[in-house]
Parts: C-alpha cells; structure tokens; sequence
C-alpha cells in the first residue's frame, strides 16, 4: 500500500509547534496549580501557627495571672525550692552513723575510747582513750595506718587513714612497764569517700589486728577515761 504525504512541510511543522505549545502551557498550568497550592498551605500554616502563638500567649498571662493572685504564692514558691534542694542537701551530709560501725572494725578489742573530736570540714579526726598496755597503743595506730578502703563504684584499695599521729601516750599508774595501763591521743585524717553517704564503703582492717568485730565481742567501746599519774610522749 502505498502513502502519500498531502501536507506540505510548513504544515507540518505548524501542528508540531502547536502540539508543543499545547504541552508546555499544559505543565504550566499544572506547575502554577501546583505553586498555588503551596502557597496557600503556607499561608494557612503560617496563620495557624501565629493563632497557636497567640493563644499560647494568652494562656501564659492567664496562668500568670491566676499565680499573682494566689495569696501568699511567694511562701508557696520559697517551700517548693527548698524541697528541691533537699536531695542535693542530703547527698552532701556526711554519713556520721558509719563513725560507729567503722571504729568497731579497726580497734583492737583491748582499746577503749574515751573521747573523740571529728571535724568534718577539715576531714581530720582526734581519738583519746584508754588500753591495757603501750604495745596496744601502738597496734592501734599500725592499725589505723594500714587499713584501706574500697567503694560500690570502685574496687581499687585505697588508705583510708592518713597523717596518723599518736600525739601524746602516758602510763595511769606510777610503777613503769609495758604491763601497765596506758591512755593515748591520736590525730589522723581520713579519705573524704570515708562518710561520702552516696557511696558503700568497705574497710579492709590488717588480718594481724584483732577488733571487737573479728573477736565477737560486745563490750564497750566507749569508757570514762582513767587518770594519768606518769609518763607522755608523742609518736608518728
């Protein structure tokens, strides 16, 4: 079968031209749909949001205002910060109750104590007492030397105790000796973690030294103290 081309070129070249110009104002038309659509969903978000804004704003000055009416909204204020600060004020207090259960663990069973002076600014701590003999005293303070601490948060062992000083020691009765009663004072500071009460604290006493703890026994760590007829001195 045979076709014959009965339009010439140029009328060829018109439809052409107009098929073009019908797509491109066909995208166009859908392109300008498509701008306009965008810019009415911005405009609706942008009044929706400067009504959200506003509305914010009111109830804030509503709420405010309803505050400043409250009587005595000051005092209710002044508690509510307070309370808040309580956590913070509790982990900050020393843990003083450990001062017992810890001196139970490193003095020997034959140490007694008459009278102890912690300072927990300056984390320095004075003990004076009484014990059967010199050598105890002695061992009390190797004791306290020696023994170490671990935390819940760190197993590394480290001194509990340090500057341990026996600061003055005397003989209670006038005949002279080793065998004689003895009273003692001790200076020393001690690790700040010691009565960190955020922390568990697990002191580790020298296997040699033997406490009311490790001896099972419930006599009186605190005693009155005795009278010193001779004898003082000072050791580090």
């Amino acid at each position: 079968m045979i076709e014959l081309n009965l339009l010439p070129d140029i009328k060829l070249a018109y439809i052409k031209a107009e098929r073009s110009q019908r797509l491109v104002a066909s995208i166009s038309i859908l392109v300008s749909a498509a701008a306009i659509v965008l810019l009415l969903l911005l405009l609706s978000y942008d009044g929706l949001q400067k009504k959200h804004l506003s509305d914010l704003t009111h109830n804030i000055n509503s709420k405010s205002q309803q505050l400043q009416n409250e009587p005595q909204i000051n005092k209710i204020l002044t508690v509510q910060n307070q309370l808040e600060s309580l956590t913070t004020l509790h982990n900050g207090e020393p843990a003083a109750s450990r001062l017992f259960t810890d001196l139970n663990e490193i003095t020997p069973v034959q140490v007694n104590i008459d009278n102890l002076n912690i300072d927990y600014t300056a984390q320095t701590v004075t003990i004076s007492g009484s014990t059967d003999t010199l050598s105890s005293v002695n061992l009390y303070v190797d004791t306290l030397k020696l023994t170490t601490y671990t935390t819940n948060t760190d197993n590394s062992a480290q001194p509990a105790f340090n500057n341990v000083v026996l600061s003055s020691f005397g003989i209670t009765s006038a005949n002279s000796g080793n065998s004689q009663a003895a009273n003692y004072s001790i200076t020393l500071s001690y690790d700040k973690n010691i009565f960190d009460i955020t922390q568990t604290i697990n002191l580790t006493v020298p296997s040699t030294t033997t406490t009311r703890i490790t001896a099972n026994q419930s006599n009186d760590l605190f005693k009155a103290s005795a009278s010193t007829t001779s004898g003082s001195g000072s050791k580090q």
